[in-house]
């Protein structure tokens, strides 16, 4: 079990960065970086945007290559768009409809991203860890969101 990640930093630096920005785009780019840079056990952080009904496309992100797009009916993020409920999953070899964008990948987070009301994206954090996420690490990415959107 990975002990406790502080998120304070990255926090004061995603308030500062986002404070009066109104662009989904530009704050959804900011998070990721911050996030990826933050911490080095995260190996891919990046947003799938809500783009029609049933379909995310891929939006800003840090790391290697990740996918273009997930329908709502495939994967963890197409879970999480569903359900609009955080997934946690400290096996991604255990889960079947898992999409691998990377083989090294071994846990996953999948936070959903609420604006007025609507699903607008997920966020997607990935580590070559397995079981790295924990609900701190949810209830630190929700609130993030949150007051970020």
């Amino acid at each position: 079990m990975p002990a406790t990640r502080s998120y304070d930093e990255v926090v004061r630096n995603i308030r500062g960065l986002c404070e009066d920005e109104h662009d989904d785009i530009a704050k959804m780019a900011t998070i990721a970086c911050e996030l990826f840079q933050g911490f080095e056990e995260f190996n891919w952080v990046g947003f799938y945007r809500v783009v029609d009904d049933a379909n995310l496309k891929i939006g800003p992100y840090q790391g290697s290559h990740g996918c273009i797009d997930i329908p709502f009916s495939n994967g963890l993020c197409g879970a999480c768009a569903r359900t609009q409920e955080t997934q946690i999953v400290d096996d991604v070899n255990a889960i079947a409809d898992h999409i691998a964008c990377s083989a090294s990948t071994r846990s996953e987070i999948v936070v959903p991203v609420m604006k007025d009301g609507r699903l607008i994206a997920v966020l997607d954090i990935d580590s070559d860890h397995p079981a790295e996420f924990t609900q701190q690490d949810a209830k630190q990415l929700e609130a993030i969101l949150t007051a970020s959107f």
